[in-house]
């Protein structure tokens, strides 16, 4: 896609953090905008900026974790906007711990706002852009952690490498179809977020996370200490416009850690034992 003007983009995980960054740049395109979150006083304040500024906007409370909520939000954009033209599967937690440690419903929260949110989105939306038959792109957000592996997040790298392997298959399926829908995955490194505090979002229904033990304490301060000195989200949202103009699959915004993925691949290939030895490492 090449042309932004006048068309209709849906953002879920809109209210904060790279789904706030991507909805902010849609509006600069001139797009209308849905914007979709569980956490509503952040949709009402991303909603008055916007409009504000002059986008159209809706907001819609949407738990991607559940099929019927991802469809009403579907239902609505295309009825109020008469179609989409750009979707983002944005919404995304994070959970550390040993992956031994972490509850079933950590890993039922995790696997739900992650995995299943896109996998809803894609139900949800598809079937309606292929009938729509006008050019569209689908971004569905995964991470360095869908195409490597650390210690301490478990439920969190299960999530995005399923992404990750359902996007590509998406991108096959379109094109045997013959669609004029894109498709991109977006694999970002540390980006300032708030993600680390995507607990205050956690349905009453879960619980709370399972307690960490010292060891996972002192891993998730170190994960959490990097956040605030990642990519800004606005630099990111650039990227993402850069790739769907260019038409660009792979979206790996940190460059810094392609060396983690050639020395996977090699790993696997050479028959040796997984390894961290290229992961970077962050400045003090």
């Amino acid at each position: 896609m090449q042309e932004f003007e006048g068309r209709t983009a849906v953002v879920t995980g809109a209210a904060s953090g790279i789904g706030a960054a991507l909805a902010r740049h849609c509006a600069s395109e001139g797009m209308a905008v849905v914007l979709a979150d569980v956490d509503e006083s952040g949709l009402e304040a991303l909603r008055k900026e916007l409009e504000e500024g002059g986008t159209r906007c809706l907001v819609q409370k949407t738990d991607v974790s559940r099929s019927e909520a991802v469809e009403a939000l579907a239902d609505r954009a295309f009825t109020e906007f008469g179609g989409v033209h750009l979707l983002f599967n944005n919404a995304g937690v994070v959970v550390s711990g040993l992956s031994w440690e972490r509850s079933e419903e950590d890993y039922r929260w995790v696997l739900g706002v992650n995995l299943w949110g896109v996998i809803h989105g894609i139900r949800a939306f598809v079937p309606r852009l292929l009938e729509q038959d006008e050019p569209a792109h689908i971004v569905n957000t995964a991470s360095i952690a869908g195409l490597s592996a650390g210690p301490m997040l478990g439920p969190y790298t299960v999530s995005k490498h399923g992404v990750v392997g359902l996007t590509e298959t998406l991108h096959h399926e379109l094109a045997l179809v013959g669609s004029e829908i894109r498709v991109s995955c977006l694999c970002p490194g540390g980006v300032a977020t708030g993600i680390m505090q995507a607990e205050r979002n956690r349905p009453d229904e879960l619980g709370l996370a399972a307690p960490r033990n010292a060891l996972e304490t002192v891993m998730e301060e170190a994960l959490s200490a990097g956040i605030p000195e990642g990519m800004p989200p606005a630099a990111l949202a650039e990227k993402v416009f850069d790739a769907i103009r260019a038409d660009r699959f792979w979206i790996l915004t940190h460059p810094e850690f392609k060396p983690v993925f050639e020395n996977r691949f090699h790993t696997m290939m050479d028959g040796k034992n997984p390894n961290m030895d290229a992961f970077p490492e962050r400045e003090e």
